[in-house]
């Protein structure tokens, strides 16, 4: 399986991609292809889309832990590696919850 998630897309990618990929959202795409052609999409997109998409790429593997993470520009979500994993960041605001 593999998903991916941008900011924003030219139409020449969306358009080459709407040909393997399901768009729940607009900018997220979604398929279940096999792994050759996943590796060949991955490097088309990466080639094609310009740093200021915002891409993320999440490919699934045959070896743990079972997917891979692909960045390219300035993505919404931190990329960062811990201990071997790649992760995405999220904000978190460390302020105690509210009572009511």
């Amino acid at each position: 399986m593999i998903v991916i998630v941008a900011n924003a897309l030219p139409d020449a990618v969306r358009g080459k991609l709407k040909l393997w990929f399901v768009e729940p959202k607009p900018n997220v795409f979604v398929s279940g292809i096999k792994d050759s052609l996943a590796d060949r999409v991955v490097d088309l997109v990466m080639k094609y889309t310009p740093e200021s998409s915002g891409l993320l790429v999440f490919k699934s593997t045959s070896k743990p832990p079972f997917y891979r993470i692909y960045a390219h520009g300035s993505p919404a979500k931190t990329l960062d590696i811990i201990t071997g994993f790649q992760l995405i960041l999220e904000k978190w605001d460390r302020q105690p919850p509210q009572k009511f």
